[in-house]
């Protein structure tokens, strides 16, 4: 066996999917992976089977293009270091060991064919790396382009794992025949997911689990689609699906299959993808989806390391960016403290009493200076933009949204805009949330190590009032400002600061 690389080393996972091949370079840093490097390239290897199950020599050129562009990033790094492996059309394909010989020739390194088993293993580990553990029992689901995995865990222990031979390429190829989208050919892939799932339905039920993940090319393509669309906020539900699949049958053909947020280079393959989804939605009792960004390869990654997946993946991802952005720890504590005293005092009057609200309040405290690692000057706008586009494991698209806009909101002019455009469940939350994170900076901007002497915040629906011991504010007079400014800030959301 080789030695294991250590947590400071730079590691490379190689995926040779039936649809895609990947390639992810990362360095383990502060408890996260921190992508270094990615390439991805659509080769359809398993589209180039023929019929007697060998892979044509034109998919086999594209896929040694491809490991030659991965092989020349790869090839001076420590074989210890990389993992390359092959899951459902190297599993199946007659000439697989010939092929692999030449591929391993163009990557440098050793490639390794997996199990169904091995795959959905992986896949579990990469999710569960990449999502907040919330203690549930969760569904992880991957429609590949050659199988389906289907997994249930608690937190990093995978405890059912299942691959299915069904596929968006192979179920396209099957039912949409030269790229035709008829109703009854859409009903033949639906019943066909259908009746390969019906065995499942036991095992896999809604009964078994708490929440349902989705990871990959088909459901994030489809995640991204229902968005664009509006159908949903975040994540995938049953009636954006319905939505979808109307769409689809209405186009006819995957060459008129132009929707937005779909990567024209996944067309092709999409239809079968989405019959699949369906009837994993139908047969296992889903109402909605989330979307990890954690597949196999980051589980490859995680895997190497033999990291806990135990740990709160959301608190060591923003350790790690405040880490990476010489955030001042010290100063970061003291407005998170504060900040947590102010939503103590009020969280019963404003309705803030969910856990997660407390956690995103403590995480943009914990971030909310990482934008003077680029400019004093609007650092808040910085850190939004730094925190809306950081690779942050553990949170979805719409949940890095959700925090860059409690650090924009910090200081100056409140984004009285992008608040109200959010969901009505989260609007009245995160502008409450913002005013508490507001005071908090402003409480500490002296950077004294003495702590805040006594005060209270008590608050009904649109008053606040913020009380200090008797004469302290008079010999204040910066904070004395700011609490005047921050007042007529408020008013123009109609909430009224009292101080005294």
């Amino acid at each position: 066996m080789p030695t294991p690389p250590k947590s400071s080393e730079v590691l490379a996972a190689v995926d040779l999917g039936s649809n895609s091949f990947h390639m992810k370079i990362a360095r383990a840093y502060e408890g996260e992976l921190q992508v270094l490097d990615r390439m991805r390239e659509m080769i359809h290897l398993g589209a180039g089977l023929d019929t007697s199950g060998n892979i044509t020599p034109e998919a086999q050129q594209r896929a040694l293009d491809c490991l030659l562009k991965f092989g020349e990033r790869l090839r001076a790094m420590p074989r210890r270091v990389v993992r390359a492996v092959g899951t459902n059309t190297l599993r199946n394909a007659r000439n697989a060991k010939e092929f692999l010989v030449a591929a391993e020739r163009a990557l440098g390194h050793p490639i390794k064919i997996i199990s169904g088993q091995e795959e959905a293993r992986l896949i579990y580990l990469g999710v569960a790396h990449t999502l907040a553990d919330n203690g549930q029992r969760r569904l992880v689901a991957d429609i590949g382009g050659g199988s389906t995995e289907l997994i249930i865990g608690e937190r990093g222990a995978p405890q059912n794992l299942l691959s299915l031979e069904m596929g968006c390429v192979s179920f396209s190829r099957k039912y949409f025949e030269a790229g035709e989208i008829t109703s009854k050919r859409w009903q033949r892939a639906h019943t066909a997911a259908v009746e390969t799932l019906q065995h499942t339905a036991s095992e896999f039920g809604k009964a078994r689990w708490e929440h349902a993940v989705g990871a990959s090319g088909t459901i994030r393509a489809v995640d991204s689609v229902v968005r664009l669309a509006g159908w949903c906020n975040d994540g995938i539900t049953h009636s954006a699906l319905e939505r979808l699949v109307e769409v689809i049958v209405k186009s006819g053909h995957v060459e008129r299959l132009k929707i937005p947020g779909l990567n024209p280079e996944r067309a092709s393959v999409f239809p079968g993808g989405v019959a699949i989804l369906v009837a994993l939605f139908e047969v296992l009792g889903l109402n909605e989806m989330r979307v990890s960004d954690g597949a196999l390869r980051e589980g490859l990654l995680f895997d190497m390391l033999g990291w806990p997946a135990e740990e709160d993946t959301c608190a060591s991802s923003v350790a790690a960016l405040a880490a990476r952005f010489h955030v001042d720890a010290a100063q970061a504590r003291r407005v998170e403290n504060t900040a947590r005293q102010l939503l103590s005092s009020v969280a019963l009057e404003w309705e803030l009493r969910d856990a997660q609200i407390t956690k995103h309040l403590t995480w943009a405290a914990q971030l909310h200076e990482i934008g003077l690692d680029i400019a004093s000057n609007q650092h808040h706008k910085h850190g939004a933009y730094i925190v809306e586009n950081a690779d942050l494991d553990g949170f979805s698209g719409f949940e890095h949204k959700l925090l860059g806009l409690l650090i924009r909101a910090q200081r100056g002019k409140l984004p009285l805009t992008a608040l109200k455009e959010l969901p009505a469940a989260y609007s009245g939350p995160w502008l409450r949330m913002a005013v508490l994170l507001r005071l908090a900076v402003i409480l500490q901007r002296g950077r004294s190590t003495e702590a805040l002497p006594r005060f209270s915040l008590a608050a009904n629906k649109r008053v606040l009032k913020l009380q200090f011991a008797n004469g302290w504010l008079q010999t204040r007079p910066l904070l004395h400002a700011d609490l005047a400014q921050e007042t007529a800030y408020l008013r123009e959301m109609e909430i009224s600061l009292e101080v005294g």
